[in-house]
Formats: structure tokens, sequence, C-alpha cells
């Protein structure tokens, strides 16, 4: 077969990828990227944003979207299993502005999927300075390294990924279980469920708020789509990707509902929010420094299981777009032996080497969420509404109450958009200016070749 990119043809008669993940693997997978840096760091932030307990608000609002949005992936997913997720969808969902769609979305995943990774990474170096004083230089060292070694752990079949997914989610879900039931004999109710709505001058005032809170609730809820990117993988997919998104959301809102809930209920919301290694200080204060650290140990291990699957999960997308001609030719080379994209994952563990080495955490995490939501999820669920009035096609998987769950999704990703800071709203809003350009321009250029 002849795939053409920029005037570039290659012959890219390769091994295929192979579906060998089992519902067990996929949803482990979906929730060991779902975890990761996300609540560790993000649970200071969301308490500070709404002054105390009332945060619970935040990650309710993170959960209904991920359950509404998980219905518009479950839909897509089941009815195209193929390697790519949205790269697939939007082109399917769009008709003749298919191309563009998926276009942009490749242009947004060259800069967001690295900046997910960074921003794994850094929050390792970070939550690492808590065991190891680390200085400016040695954390980027210590964020880069990381890269390299997921990058190494990633270089085999599927099935071997797949075996070391269950084994990372045993000690995530392990040490996120320890957590919630080591604070509850410590456990102050009246301190948990103290909700108050103080510090805010105004409901204006109140609902930006909840707007940046949801916004780094959201972050730490990312994921449960992954299996979709993986569709090519997946045993059964027109069952087990339904299936796996779902009991990953519902075990991650369990787990996340009960950490923020015992860590309010074990410390004062004042020193949570002002905490840089919340997990680590809720357990230094429930046993001792020693312990304390044992479990730092285990966050940087959910943080590496985290980093582990995103890498997995994004580099199929490059890999898809090559294979259609919309992309490098060169990223569509699946490896003889293992299988896999390697061109494709060894292009994006370069890239978020260098990007882990450039930004801040703080400013990463704003950015990954902001820079996605109008390309990807808003235009997906638009998609789907209508695709079910435009075209009546057999659905493996139909969402129930439809339109309700994808119009739900829609306002509040608008909601979170729209609060977000200026900037990142502005290099959202430029990165699809540009790649409606950047596009236009490739194919003047390719009919001009032709």
């Amino acid at each position: 077969m002849q795939v053409y990119f920029s005037g570039l043809q290659t012959d890219i008669s390769q091994p295929h990828l192979e579906r060998g993940l089992s519902l067990t693997q996929a949803t482990a997978i979906n929730m060991i990227d779902m975890v990761g840096t996300g609540p560790f760091v993000t649970i200071p932030l969301i308490v500070s944003y709404m002054h105390g307990p009332i945060c619970v608000l935040a990650w309710l609002v993170g959960a209904l979207l991920a359950y509404m949005d998980g219905m518009v992936w479950a839909e897509l997913g089941s009815k195209w299993p193929e390697a790519g997720g949205s790269y697939v969808f939007l082109q399917k969902l769009f008709g003749k502005w298919g191309k563009l769609m998926a276009f942009l979305f490749i242009c947004q995943t060259v800069i967001q999927a690295p900046l997910v990774i960074a921003s794994g990474a850094i929050g390792f170096s970070q939550y690492l300075s808590f065991l190891v004083t680390l200085s400016p230089i040695g954390e980027k060292a210590v964020s880069g390294g990381l890269v390299i070694l997921l990058v190494i752990l990633l270089y085999r079949n599927i099935q071997s990924i797949g075996k070391i997914s269950v084994v990372l989610w045993i000690i995530t879900g392990g040490t996120i279980l320890w957590l919630i039931f080591a604070g509850l004999p410590h456990f102050k109710a009246s301190q948990a469920f103290h909700f108050e709505v103080k510090g805010f001058d105004s409901s204006a005032i109140f609902f930006a708020a909840l707007g940046m809170a949801s916004l780094k609730a959201v972050y730490s809820y990312l994921g449960y789509y992954n299996v979709c990117q993986l569709g090519a993988e997946i045993k059964n997919p027109a069952k087990n990707i339904p299936r796996s998104i779902f009991i990953s959301i519902t075990g991650i809102v369990i787990l996340y509902l009960g950490m923020q809930t015992v860590i309010l209920g074990v410390l004062p919301w004042q020193e949570v929010a002002n905490s840089k290694f919340v997990a680590s200080t809720y357990f230094e204060h429930l046993y001792n420094h020693s312990i304390g650290q044992v479990a730092t140990v285990l966050i940087l291990v959910i943080i590496v299981a985290s980093l582990f699957s995103v890498i997995l999960g994004y580099s199929r997308v490059p890999y898809a777009a090559a294979k259609n001609g919309d992309f490098f030719a060169i990223f569509a080379k699946v490896h003889p032996k293992h299988k896999i994209p390697h061109v494709s994952l060894l292009a994006l563990g370069a890239l978020s080497f260098l990007f882990s080495l450039l930004f801040k955490l703080s400013e990463v995490i704003t950015a990954i969420v902001t820079v996605r939501i109008l390309i990807q999820f808003v235009s997906q669920a638009a998609g789907v509404i209508a695709w079910h009035y435009n075209k009546k096609e057999d659905r493996t998987y139909s969402m129930p109450l439809f339109p309700i769950p994808a119009i739900i999704s829609i306002i509040i990703w608008v909601f979170i958009f729209y609060n977000a800071d200026l900037k990142f709203i502005e290099i959202a809003l430029g990165i699809v200016a540009g790649g409606i350009l950047l596009y236009f321009l490739k194919e003047k250029y390719t009919t001009a070749t032709e």
C-alpha cells in the first residue's frame, strides 16, 4: 500500500496491530491512565479554589462530565474500534469536513499529548523531592529520564504491556484504598462535611472558582477514553470498549470521592490547600515520616503507571493518521516482532522528553484541558448528535436518553472552557486557526504535486 503526505510516498506494507488486550487489561490501562499525578497534584488546588470541603462540587462536576462524555466515547469506540480514537471518529462523523477535523485533532495532539506526558513526568520529579532534595536541574533530569524509561518499558508486544498494566493497577488501586481506610479511625465528619460558601464576593466569583476547580478535577478524570485509542488492539471491542469505559469511570469516581473526603476529614482544609505533597503529608500525619516516605514511593509508582498508559494510547494516534495518509508515512511502521507502532512511540517519547525540560506543571495542567475542549470533546459530542439524526446506522452501543448525555457533556465542556485562563483560551483558538490554515496549505500543495 502506498501512502502520501506532503509529496512523500512510502510503501508501508507492515505487520498489523494485534487484538491482544482483554477487558481486564483494557480497564486496567484506562484506570491507571486516569489516576497518575492527577489527584495528588490537583487536590490542594481544588480545595484552595473552593475554600474548603465544598470542593466536592468540582469532583461531582468532573464525574458527571466523565459519565456523559464517556457515553459519547462508548458509542464511537464500539462502532469504530480502530487505532487513533478521535482521529478516526472525527472523520466518520463530519463527512466532507471530516479530513479537516481529523487534521485539526492531529495538530492538537502533536502539542497536547507531549504536554500530558510532560505533566506527569514533572509531577513525578516534584513528588520525588519529598524523599530527596533536588536542584531545578536535577528535577528536569529526573523528568526527562523517566520519559526515556517509560519508552523502553513500552517497547514490547501488546500482551506483555497488558500484563504489566494489570500489575500497575493493583498497586494503584491498593495504594488509594490504603489511603482511604487508614484515615477512617481518625475521620472527623464535622470537618469533612462542613460545607460553606465563604470568601466569594458574588455568585459570579463562586461559579468562576467552580469552573477553575472543575477544570483541575476534569484533568484528574481524563483517560477514560484511552481504550478507544487502542481500539485496534482490544478483544471483542464492540462490548469491551463500553464496558471498560464505564467500569473505569465508576471505580475512579468512588476512589476520588473517598480520597478527597477522608483527607478533609483528617487534615484541616487550609493545610490541604497549602500542601505540596498532600498524600505524603496525610500519611505522615497518620503514622510517621518513614511511612510517609513509603507512601510517597507508592505514589511515584502510580505516576509511572499513568504515564505508561498515556504514552501507550497516544502513540497510536500518529500511527493511525500516517496509515491513512494524513501524516508522515514513517509513523505508520509497525515493529515486525512486537507488532507495535514503534516509530510513533519513539517520536512521541522524544517530544515528551523535550517538553518535560521546558514547562512548569501548573501551566501544563490548564493547557492540557483547555486546548482539547473544542476540537476533541465538544466537536465529538456534537458530531454524535448529528450522526444519530442524519444516519440511521446499526449501533453496537447506543447512549441511553439520547441526546441528553451529549448535550450535558457539551454544556459542561463549554462552561470549563469559558472559565479557563484567557491566555489558554487564546492558545486553543490559535491552534484551531493555525491548523485550518495549515490544512488548506497542505491540500493546495498536495494537489499541485499530484
